[in-house]
């Protein structure tokens, strides 16, 4: 018999300050986007959107989508396994909710079809960091210790349940998530999402100039760029083949959350302790010599410096809007780096992934040149 799975989507745990909201709205958006575009395919049972905040969902929402409200204190693993009883899944497409907004319907069907056809199989976008996992069989979810972020979740079903992971392409339409206002800024300035996604980044009239001044720097031979971060090698890989411009990289602290580094405090940067040698001034006035445009990755400067500045102060970094930071190394950084003689963005994870290649992809199609 043939498991059809259901799309599973969790949505909540980002309300709070109106940075927050705003991201929060735009990953609702995104999702319902998604649940179109996977259901108009024809090729699952439905969809659930666990939530926390079901007043905040449109109406009307998609056929075929069930919401199911929260009802005890969040933990992801107990969540998805007792959504995967209590409705009775047979296979499931695991999201986050502002996961993979850029993934076409035909991404959706190949997932479907992949389950359909083979069972005590799991489907990745990234094994180390996964907010896109498909698997078969559903009750997989009963036998594992339940872990307690989707980053892991991929892993746990290959080594608790015996599932054989496949990991997708390491593509713009498998790595865009939606994590922070950085992202929302990108899609905004390359026109990319679905229609409730465009519609609301239409309202929001963000700033992209920085973004912009980066486009003609990715397809001219005679710049160079500067990324510090959380960079993978398939994203090192992706600039140094889809960029006309030298890459000057600095990949360090990739899994850091995943492996619980962060957490423990053992978090090490090269840039972070260039940055505790000559101070935010030095460091920026340094960018100059290093490239003619740097994008670094923030949190991994904080890790290193040990400061747990909250998920606000980091957003509102991103926007750069250093004069409602509070933290003053932080507000400091983002006040610098504004007036610095290059661009410089500043974000995180999904910066160093799936915003540069919508930014390089971007550039190429639009025919930004230096």
């Amino acid at each position: 018999m043939v498991a059809v799975p259901t799309l599973v989507v969790f949505l909540g745990g980002m309300e709070g300050s109106p940075v927050e909201e705003m991201v929060a709205c735009a990953q609702r958006a995104a999702a319902l986007d998604t649940i179109d575009s996977a259901l108009s395919t024809g090729a699952f049972a439905g969809a659930v959107i666990a939530t926390d905040r079901p007043q905040d969902l449109p109406d009307p929402l998609p056929a075929g989508l069930t919401v199911d409200v929260d009802s005890e204190p969040f933990h992801f693993g107990r969540r998805l396994a007792d959504l995967v009883t209590g409705h009775s899944l047979e296979s499931v497409v695991y999201l986050g909710g502002g996961s993979v907004p850029l993934l076409p319907a035909e991404g959706f069907y190949c997932l479907s079809r992949v389950l359909s056809q083979g069972e005590h199989v799991v489907v990745t976008n990234n094994p180390y960091s996964s907010d896109l996992v498909a698997f078969n069989p559903a009750n997989a979810m009963t036998v594992l210790e339940p872990p307690e972020t989707d980053n892991v979740l991929a892993r746990a079903l290959e080594m608790e349940a015996g599932l054989a992971v496949q990991v997708l392409p390491r593509t713009l339409y498998t790595l865009f998530d939606i994590d922070s206002p950085t992202d929302l800024a990108i899609l905004s300035l390359v026109g990319a999402g679905g229609p409730r996604l465009r519609r609301m980044l239409s309202s929001l009239g963000l700033e992209v100039s920085r973004y912009r001044d980066v486009l003609p720097l990715l397809t001219s031979r005679k710049a160079q760029v500067m990324v510090a971060g959380r960079v993978g090698s398939h994203s090192w890989k992706y600039l140094e083949r889809e960029t006309a411009c030298r890459v000057r990289m600095i990949a360090e602290e990739r899994g850091m959350e995943a492996d619980s580094r962060l957490v423990k405090g053992n978090v090490r940067s090269l840039l972070g302790f260039y940055l505790e040698e000559v101070g935010i001034e030095g460091l920026i006035k340094a960018l100059p010599g290093l490239g003619d445009a740097a994008v670094i990755d923030t949190r991994v400067l904080l890790g290193h410096l040990g400061l747990d500045v909250g998920r606000r102060q980091r957003f509102l970094s991103d926007l750069g809007q250093p004069d409602d930071i509070q933290i003053p190394l932080l507000r400091d950084l983002t006040a610098s780096a504004l007036t610095a003689s290059v661009p410089v963005l500043l974000g995180g994870h999904s910066l160093m992934s799936g915003g540069l290649m919508a930014l390089n992809e971007f550039a190429w199609t639009a025919r930004y040149e230096a």
